[in-house]
């Protein structure tokens, strides 16, 4: 048998590649920040809410955070620090790594409301996780804006002295409240369908605490 054209078994043998970078560091940290931020104004404001109802209920104080009033503010407005500082960093990251342009553009109305509807459907696929779906860019976008709406409408009705142009922007005090009770839900649901996702694709749960 002539050798001299037979090919080594090791070199038939599949290379294995590394697995790739999906969410950096700086995501994942951001991200499990946010939420904790985010998670503590929620149930400290339901607290705040309790004091002064804007309609005909109030939260049960078992899911609310701070025990009375004044500790409920307490833990709302330490969030909020919390919230604005890390979001200011990731939306500066985003832009500078250039992570906005790539995951989040372009993005399409149209698209995004057919990829909502598959999703109801039960027939959305999501096989690349490193892109982000319409739906996705969307929504994602949309909580951004969801949570610049309400920390400026939290900060009308906690400094309406200080701020009067944002008051006026607002609508005034009791439009502002309006405001910030309605952002809140409409961040409260965003959660509860992110939340349903991720239960639907448990990958990318394991994708935002490793990253790969």
């Amino acid at each position: 048998m002539n050798t001299a054209h037979q090919v080594s078994p090791r070199k038939l043998e599949p290379r294995g590649r590394p697995s790739a970078t999906v969410q950096p560091a700086w995501v994942r940290i951001t991200h499990w920040l946010n939420a904790i931020a985010v998670v503590i104004m929620m149930l400290s404001g339901w607290r705040i809410y309790n004091a002064s109802p804007l309609f005909d209920f109030r939260f049960p104080n078992a899911i609310t955070l701070g025990g009375w009033l004044a500790g409920a503010l307490q833990w709302h407005f330490a969030a909020m620090w919390l919230l604005v500082a890390n979001g200011l960093f990731y939306l500066v990251m985003n832009l500078l790594t250039g992570r906005f342009r790539r995951r989040f553009l372009p993005l399409s109305v149209p698209a995004a409301l057919r990829d909502m509807a598959a999703a109801m459907r039960g027939q959305l696929t999501h096989p690349n996780l490193a892109d982000y779906n319409a739906a996705q860019k969307l929504f994602y976008l949309g909580v951004v804006v969801l949570i610049v709406l309400t920390v400026l409408s939290g900060l009308a009705i906690w400094k309406s002295v200080q701020f009067p142009l944002l008051r006026v922007l607002m609508g005034g005090y009791d439009a502002a409240r309006w405001v910030h009770f309605i952002g809140m839900s409409a961040i409260t649901l965003f959660l509860v369908i992110h939340v349903v996702m991720v239960l639907l694709v448990p990958r990318t749960f394991i994708i935002m605490l490793r990253g790969r």
